[in-house]
């Protein structure tokens, strides 16, 4: 098999049992891989009203036909489960070598079923598959965990976030990358599995490697041309911009600007700190920075999210904290989104801003004190204080991009089927930075059919699993070019585009299933108020998107599309 390695590994925490099974090739060739192949698998196994922290639930990791290969930013990976933050499927990759190193192992998919009665850590060593006791490991954070599993190979692991069942811990892998958002290291958690640590050095096989390396070599030299400024300043470049646009929400949305934003930008950071690129596997970008010297040696630069989240929208200029904070979160497996976010929102609910984050995070992270409310997330948080001031979509809380002044951005938020996320259909692009071509922001003309565009062409690139970055350069045509040329099938760009559509209806069946329904392709109040977004220009939009997606007035998939599109609804769900 070409791309693909053919081989999906179960694995019952329950009984111990390992299993070996050839993956799927319908399933590959129509959901290709990552996040469509896991959504898919997952799809077709779990009752959509099943409790995300029962043994029952399933974790699936999965690697995708371009990860290891020779592709530009080809090192990644992505987890599938239920969200114990928002009742959605919910899926979410990251970055680092450890994806590459499972791809290596031969792992196509590795679900794992059921649930260890003590703690334990699965080793992937080519086809040398354990499962090992981790007595020795739990109850550590991180950075310790790593350290003691690393010489086996890449670790991915929870914190102790994940441990105490915290529903927006992470999965954190190579030390500071994250599969984020969602709580997907508290369904690692429940099932006592601590860590997985992969090497391998079965590399993918290539169909055509003569017309792979030919558009893997223009794929890297527009890459080279489009990234000196994630090179130099990490995703914090755009935080200085999104404040000069009053797009950069401030405590707790309240405010589309901040007067210090300056002190917590990539520019500053740059003046103040002796900062080096770090690359992830096949990279040539180097978004992510340590910093070299001085008191935080070591320590890894914040990201635009993580900057935000910590510092305007909770008010907070200074930087070491952030600094600090940022370490924290990622020792501990938890996302920083969710934690600033829910912190914002609590601090307007108290009214006053919080001074001592780090002892906030702590908390949140130990499910001890006020972390043991905040934990649970700015949902839950605003319904239990009787004030609806939690800035979220269907659960999951929002990414520092004001919605009243991006109107794609808000009817990307609406209609995500993971949450409030901007990486479902990143409408910032083209609306703030011009790629590939600048449009009005504050219009909702033509936005429902970029949106839907964006999203089917996401859900395809999740899949390849390449990073995102490279997008910001590479024309759609390059991807579906190195796909076929990986695999040996031929994907024409309607067919790119349908797998991504594909896989977006299922997923939207499976959150129907869960609960969901039109009411939650909406934003909080907040936005419809006086000078925000207008509330019926909105409804008529979302009416627009049904359309286009062709699904109901009520937004569900009609049989038509599941026809068009090849998706069997399993029996069993």
């Amino acid at each position: 098999m070409y791309g693909w390695t053919g081989k999906t590994v179960i694995i019952n925490l329950t009984d111990n049992k390992i299993n070996e099974t050839k993956t799927d090739l319908n399933d590959l060739q129509t959901y290709i891989g990552g996040r469509g192949l896991g959504v898919k698998l997952y799809s077709d196994l779990v009752k959509p009203d099943i409790d995300p922290l029962s043994p029952e639930n399933i974790l699936i990791f999965t690697t995708g036909p371009l990860t290891g290969t020779a592709a530009p930013l080809s090192g990644r990976h992505v987890m599938v489960s239920k969200s114990p933050l928002t009742g959605t499927i919910f899926d979410s990759s990251s970055g680092g070598f450890f994806g590459k190193e499972l791809k290596f192992a031969g792992i196509d998919a590795l679900l794992i079923k059921g649930a260890s009665d003590e703690p334990v850590y699965i080793s992937l060593q080519n086809d040398d598959i354990e499962i090992l006791p981790a007595n020795n490991i739990w109850g550590e954070n991180v950075r310790k965990c790593t350290d003691t599993l690393s010489k086996k190979g890449r670790v991915a692991c929870i914190g102790r976030a994940g441990e105490r069942l915290i529903p927006m811990a992470n999965v954190m892998n190579d030390y500071f990358h994250a599969c984020g958002r969602g709580g997907l290291g508290a369904v690692m958690g429940s099932k006592k599995l601590k860590a997985i640590v992969a090497k391998g050095s079965i590399k993918p096989r290539i169909a055509d490697k003569s017309r792979f390396d030919k558009a893997q070599a223009e794929a890297l030299d527009l890459i080279k041309k489009g990234s000196s400024g994630l090179s130099m300043y990490g995703t914090s470049a755009i935080l200085n911009l999104m404040n000069h646009m009053k797009i950069l929400p401030s405590g707790n949305f309240r405010k589309n600007e901040f007067n210090d934003a300056f002190k917590v930008s990539g520019e500053f950071i740059k003046e103040n700190y002796d900062i080096k690129g770090h690359t992830c596997y096949n990279c040539g970008i180097a978004c992510k920075h340590i910093i070299k010297s001085g008191a935080f040696a070591g320590y890894e630069v914040p990201e635009y999210e993580t900057l935000w989240a910590f510092g305007p929208d909770n008010n907070n200029p200074d930087i070491e904290k952030l600094i600090k904070v940022n370490r924290l979160c990622n020792d501990y497996g938890i996302d920083t989104i969710s934690t600033g976010s829910t912190i914002a929102a609590y601090a307007e609910i108290m009214g006053e801003d919080v001074k001592d984050l780090e002892e906030y995070v702590k908390q949140m992270g130990e499910g001890t004190g006020r972390g043991k409310e905040l934990g649970k997330g700015a949902k839950a948080l605003s319904k239990s204080h009787k004030k609806d001031v939690s800035m979220q979509c269907k659960g999951l809380e929002m990414p520092g991009y004001d919605p009243r002044g991006l109107m794609g951005m808000a009817l990307a938020y609406a209609t995500s089927n993971r949450g409030g996320c901007h990486v479902r259909a990143y409408m910032a692009a083209p609306e703030v930075l011009g790629k590939p071509e600048r449009v009005d922001r504050l219009t909702f003309s033509g936005k429902a059919h970029l949106v839907k565009m964006y999203q089917d062409e996401t859900a395809t690139f999740d899949s390849l699993v390449l990073c995102k970055f490279s997008s910001f350069s590479i024309k759609t045509e390059l991807f579906a070019e190195m796909l076929s040329a990986a695999t040996g099938l031929d994907y024409s760009i309607d067919e790119y585009f349908k797998c991504g559509e594909r896989i977006w209806n299922l997923e939207r069946l499976f959150n129907i299933k869960a609960g969901f329904s039109r009411k939650d392709d909406t934003l909080p109040d907040r936005f419809f108020e006086k000078g925000g977004i207008d509330r019926a220009g909105f409804g008529k939009t979302l009416d627009e998107y049904y359309h286009l997606r062709g699904w109901d007035e009520n937004g569900v998939p009609t049989g038509d599309k599941l026809e068009e599109l090849d998706i069997i609804i399993p029996t069993g769900t």
